[in-house]
């Protein structure tokens, strides 16, 4: 069987050590079944506040972090998904990378929604991606990428699943705070049952992030889930519970309206 693992952890300021953790995490993952490793927004690089140091950064997408979470794809025969800060002249992307077991790119994300709310800025150093479906092949299920804010719109998700994916992953840096926990959790809900997919999401460790990182069925139950700690869970994904829930809930067929950009 094919597991899925959400990796959580807390990215410092260090490339190489972040790569280390990884590393470790991505073997512990192999160990306990997983081939599809997904690990949160800006594991290469995180600091609690936004500055220049954050610009400065930046990677090309097939610079030093690409290749080191590349080599550790090929190393463990997994696929990794990770977020990364991608150069983009004066500002950088929130992009996210899908990594093949043989080290090639998949996929590639860039955030569309910027966490602009609660306090906090992420445009002032962060350029919006583009509009775009990104998706890859795995275990017989086609993945869907989306980051952290953008799962408070749910056409997000939608418009993946109209493209034909029935696992969404979303790697995230969910800020800790009043009801953010609360948050997290019943929008990744909402999102796997108003989609009938799987889903899952890979947070910071504490102290910033909110942890609970989880996989969750198309019945919106969760799998597994992670608390605060650093550490990988691993569910196992099946075709059939698909079918079976969208025969019982067939919403996606029942629905009346469309998903376009504005």
């Amino acid at each position: 069987m094919n597991g899925i693992a959400v990796a959580q952890f807390a990215p410092g300021p260090d490339r190489d050590a972040n790569l280390a953790v990884m590393r470790d995490l991505t073997a512990t993952a192999a160990s306990r079944g997983a081939t599809l490793v997904v690990f949160p927004e800006y594991s290469s690089y995180f600091t609690p506040t936004m500055g220049p140091d954050w610009i400065t950064a930046a990677e090309p997408v097939d610079g030093p972090f690409a290749e080191g979470a590349a080599a550790i794809a090929a190393e463990h025969g997994v696929t990794v998904v990770a977020g990364m800060l991608e150069r983009a002249g004066a500002k950088a992307h929130n992009t996210v990378l899908a990594l093949s077991p043989s080290g090639e790119r998949l996929a590639l994300y860039r955030k569309l929604h910027l966490y602009d709310a609660f306090g906090a800025k992420e445009s002032e150093w962060i350029e919006a991606g583009e509009f775009a479906i990104e998706t890859f092949a795995w275990a017989g299920f086609t993945v869907g990428l989306q980051t952290c804010y953008d799962i408070r719109f749910p056409e997000v998700t939608r418009a993946l699943v109209d493209a034909g994916a029935d696992l969404v992953v979303v790697p995230a840096e969910w800020v800790r705070g009043p009801l953010k926990e609360h948050h997290w959790r019943t929008l990744l809900t909402a999102r796997a049952i108003e989609n009938t997919v799987y889903l899952a999401a890979a947070d910071h460790a504490p102290p910033v992030g909110a942890g609970n990182s989880m996989v969750l069925d198309p019945m919106g139950v969760e799998l597994v889930t992670i608390g605060e700690s650093t550490d990988v869970a691993v569910a196992f994904p099946s075709r059939q519970r698909i079918d079976d829930v969208r025969t019982v809930n067939p919403a996606l067929r029942l629905r009346r309206f469309g998903i376009r950009p504005l």
